[in-house]
């Protein structure tokens, strides 16, 4: 789009800008600094529906809600991370306020702003989009030149939980943890929590001390990687009073190359790196746990996240008596708590469900191309950041085997440099279209699912654009490859149309 347009242009009713940015998340934050740092100039601001910023990290505020990506590759690349590598998220909250406070960002940023709809025209060649402020009640009304999807990939006022038989006869108290309620007392509690990914994890080692006794329920294992949460490379560094920019830049690197490896073993030796897998688990609990019923997955290392125990926490827990582990399936909820398959009873004061989220792709907003409702499901993904059909956006999705804010970078930067070349061609549009070699292309899901299959993907795949069997044409797990084929990108290529 043209730089003439240097600030927010106001009518009677609208103010219009030439980017707007959904989401005050790690991506929503990383895109506002994008901008402010590459494209000096340019009109935008930050819509975000919660009372402050931090997306995940404001919302869940369960016990011990910490990240499960070391912060060297979560964290920015542009903002030395200088403590341990798995954080609270009062600690990645605060590194995110230093980055709104450092880059003067604030005065973008609209809290309690829920958007309802997002309406394309081609006529003004713009986006118009209407909410409601969540303080006041007003309506507002704001419009875009570019529209920059960064609000996640879940919905935040609700988590996912099944509906089991038996749940209205229970007589104790089901939480979820995404909305975890400030006046739980769990002290001499006998609680269940049902699941076993990284929100289990979590919580289990940081409530079972108050608790009377811990049972971390999972219909089948789960891989769980465990270590010492701290960077021996780069405590050898600081140790050496090297700068904590080149700490950042060094221990990042590092980090990724090793993740890279990893993931290519997980591939190509997957029987060697499960072993690796259940040994590391096995140092914790000892030789005589029952780890083939309790901690022996049926699949492939990554196919789902791979889980990270820092410092062993939740098998400490497990191997103190105080917590224990039961993989099951569940019949039915009792009054006095679950019957399994098995016919076992396990009784419960409270059950706590970490049983994932609602997919909720576009963040519960009605969208419109030209009048005509937007079927999301329906487009044909350009490597997972643009879509067919839909002008002047793009969407951050992460990665699942890496950090999310790597992608998130990647997509800011081919952001930036999209609207600069929509500004030297002088075009107030784009949008992503297939090229004649594209037209006979085999289409299939977002995401192969003997390539990774958790839960909440595989309940809302129905949602989720299509991809092609040509890597432009997809979301990969890849960022080792994506770094150096995203600033590539040859903006001029006939899949890029502009008006």
């Amino acid at each position: 789009m043209p730089d003439t347009a240097l600030q927010p242009q106001h009518d009677q009713k609208t103010t219009h800008f030439d980017v707007l940015i959904v989401g005050a998340g790690i991506s929503g934050i990383g895109g506002a600094y994008h901008l402010a740092t590459q494209r000096p100039g340019t009109s935008f601001v930050v819509l975000e529906q919660q009372e402050s910023f931090g997306g995940t990290w404001l919302t869940h505020k369960y016990p011990g809600i910490r990240s499960d990506s070391d912060l060297f590759t979560f964290g920015y690349r542009f903002k030395p991370w200088t403590g341990a590598p798995i954080a609270t998220a009062e600690e990645i909250r605060s590194y995110m306020g230093e980055v709104i406070e450092e880059n003067d960002l604030a005065r973008h940023i609209r809290y309690g702003h829920s958007i309802a709809s997002a309406r394309w025209s081609s006529a003004d060649n713009r986006w118009t989009i209407e909410g409601t402020r969540t303080d006041t009640g007003e309506p507002f009304r704001l419009t875009a030149g570019f529209l920059w999807m960064c609000q996640g990939y879940y919905r935040h006022s609700v988590g996912y939980t099944p509906e089991w038989p038996g749940m209205t006869d229970f007589q104790g108290r089901i939480v979820h943890p995404q909305t975890w309620p400030t006046d739980i007392d769990l002290v001499d509690k006998k609680v269940v929590v049902i699941g076993s990914g990284a929100t289990a994890a979590t919580l289990v080692p940081n409530i079972v001390d108050k608790c009377q006794h811990v049972t971390m329920l999972q219909r089948t294992p789960t891989f769980f990687r465990a270590a010492r949460n701290a960077d021996d490379l780069a405590d050898t560094l600081r140790k050496l009073e090297v700068d904590e920019s080149w700490i950042h830049e060094i221990v990042r690197r590092k980090i990724l190359r090793d993740q890279d490896v990893f993931t290519r073993r997980s591939f190509e030796e997957p029987e060697k790196v499960r072993g690796e897998l259940l040994a590391g688990v096995r140092a914790h609990l000892g030789p005589d746990y029952d780890m083939d019923a309790h901690f022996t997955p049926s699949y492939r290392p990554w196919r789902q996240r791979i889980a990270f125990v820092p410092d062993g926490d939740l098998f400490k827990g497990i191997r103190s008596g105080k917590a224990s582990v039961v993989t099951d399936e569940i019949e039915r909820f009792t009054a006095k708590g679950i019957l399994l398959k098995s016919g076992k009873e396990l009784e419960a004061d409270v059950i706590v469900t970490a049983t994932g989220f609602h997919l909720n792709v576009l963040g519960d907003i009605a969208f419109a191309i030209d009048g005509k409702p937007l079927d999301f499901g329906s487009t044909v993904t350009y490597r997972g950041m643009m879509f067919t059909g839909v002008p002047n956006m793009a969407w951050v999705f992460g990665y699942f085997r890496a950090s999310w804010t790597l992608r998130a970078a990647l997509v800011g930067d081919f952001v930036c440099r999209l609207l600069k070349h929509m500004g030297d061609k002088q075009a107030h549009r784009v949008e992503v279209a297939l090229r004649p070699e594209d037209k006979d292309m085999k289409l299939l899901p977002w995401i192969d699912p003997e390539n990774f299959n958790p839960g909440y993907l595989m309940r809302g795949m129905h949602l989720l654009p299509k991809r092609g069997d040509k890597r432009e044409w997809q979301h990969t797990q890849e960022y080792w490859q994506e770094k150096n084929e995203f600033p590539a990108i040859d903006l001029d290529d006939a899949a890029f149309v502009y008006g």
